[in-house]
């Protein structure tokens, strides 16, 4: 164990203080031991799966779902309905490597990639729209006739009998 010195404030002789043995400290410490993380060097360096994040909000009358895609073009991109599943897929293709090229860094993602959501049933699957404008991928599922709220009148069903 190691002895640890403690200089209080306001005091000039510094005082010894022992840890204590904690076994829960001691099993927190080898639980988050890694031995792959001393071998990393060895290993190549993984590369990161390309994931594009979504936003999916619901107005007035659709459901709007917005992906940022950048470099994709509309032949990468697959948009299809399935039953209530909306699924985007796609692929981004790594550029071409020159050898004479030199990489100081490397952090662009390729890759393909696949995201499904499940829409409500209010979501009208027959007028779906997929437009790609500037890298932004727009899906509006506009709401079906049956789901739009409409006010119904309430009548007072204890009207005396004569």
């Amino acid at each position: 164990m190691a002895d640890l010195s403690v200089q209080k404030k306001g005091t000039e002789v510094p005082t010894t203080a022992r840890r204590e043995w904690d076994p829960l400290r001691m099993m927190r410490d080898m639980l988050r031991w890694d031995p792959f993380r001393e071998m990393a060097p060895t290993f190549a360096p993984e590369a990161q799966a390309y994931a594009p994040a979504f936003e999916v909000k619901e107005t007035k009358d659709s459901y709007v779902f917005k992906a940022d895609l950048p470099g994709l073009k509309e032949e990468d991109i697959e948009v299809s309905v399935t039953g209530n599943r909306l699924t985007v897929s796609g692929k981004r293709e790594a550029e071409k490597e020159e050898k004479t090229d030199t990489f100081y860094t490397f952090e662009r993602s390729y890759g393909t990639f696949t995201r499904s959501f499940t829409l409500p049933e209010q979501a009208d699957v027959e007028h779906v729209k997929a437009e790609l404008k500037s890298g932004e991928l727009t899906v509006a599922i506009p709401k079906s006739q049956t789901a739009v709220a409409k006010r119904v009148p309430v009548s007072g069903g204890d009207k005396p009998k004569t």
